[in-house]
């Protein structure tokens, strides 16, 4: 890139694959790809599942794929990725989004649960990050994008198993860019604040703990999902070629209080 443009946060002829794809923040993130131009691979947890969002990509006037898997079975991630690309062909953006959180005290916390967690959204965003990234690499260009979160820089309480599951994400996220900025791949990560989703819904509905979050944010309020469509774009965009290994945070100003 010879200099700045307005063209520079362009994706027409870019194909991005978003997890997570069927609601809340990846839908948005999807939605937000599409806008800017790109086609989309909708992935949602089962086959069919991101239907829905296919159809609002499709209505932005863009390409739009629907594949499905469970996070936590590791021959099911291969099998959605390899047909991502029998029907979308080559893959430019991947937005490892899709995640799972439990909630118990520390030394109670079934081992089953974190194993779950761990295989969701550690694992599955590896086996993601290889398979696409390696062929980014071949070809000297792509761009991925994980969602990481407020707990890859803090210990949270009663969620030991997504805590240390963000955390990883982070570091995969700078050790990817290490090994892959060379060949003109970036590999950041998103990191939001507190977003009205399925994953802070037992927060939403616990009164005196949303008062407390709220009141902790400049901003005075709860993201949205579409809040992160700008962020997601920058980080797939030609804008952000000279970024590597950085994890943006979209919290309403909450790690700066």
């Amino acid at each position: 890139m010879t200099g700045f443009s307005m063209q520079s946060f362009s994706l027409a002829g870019r194909t991005a694959l978003v997890t997570g794809a069927s609601r809340g923040l990846g839908r948005a993130m999807a939605l937000g790809l599409a806008t800017a131009g790109a086609d989309v691979v909708c992935a949602g947890s089962s086959p069919g599942s991101a239907e829905h969002t296919a159809l609002a990509v499709r209505a932005l006037g863009r390409h739009a794929w629907t594949v499905g898997a469970d996070l936590a079975d590791g021959a099911a991630v291969r099998a959605m990725a390899e047909d991502a690309t029998r029907q979308a062909g080559q893959v430019d953006i991947l937005v490892n989004n899709a995640g799972t959180i439990r909630r118990h005290a520390a030394a109670d916390f079934p081992m089953e649960e974190w194993e779950l967690v761990l295989r969701t959204n550690l694992d599955a965003t590896w086996a993601l990050c290889q398979h696409f990234g390696r062929a980014m690499v071949t070809r000297g260009s792509g761009k991925i994008v994980n969602v990481a979160s407020l707990l890859s820089f803090s210990g949270g309480v009663r969620v030991p198993a997504y805590t240390a599951s963000k955390h990883a994400v982070a570091g995969l996220t700078k050790a990817l860019a290490n090994e892959w900025a060379a060949f003109g791949v970036q590999v950041n990560a998103i990191a939001p604040g507190y977003f009205r989703t399925d994953n802070t819904q037992a927060l939403q509905d616990d009164a005196k703990r949303s008062a407390e979050i709220s009141s902790r944010i400049p901003a005075v309020r709860w993201g949205e999902p579409t809040d992160l469509a700008g962020a997601v774009v920058f980080l797939a965009s030609h804008a952000s070629d000279y970024v590597n290994g950085h994890l943006l945070v979209v919290d309403g100003g909450w790690m700066a209080r």
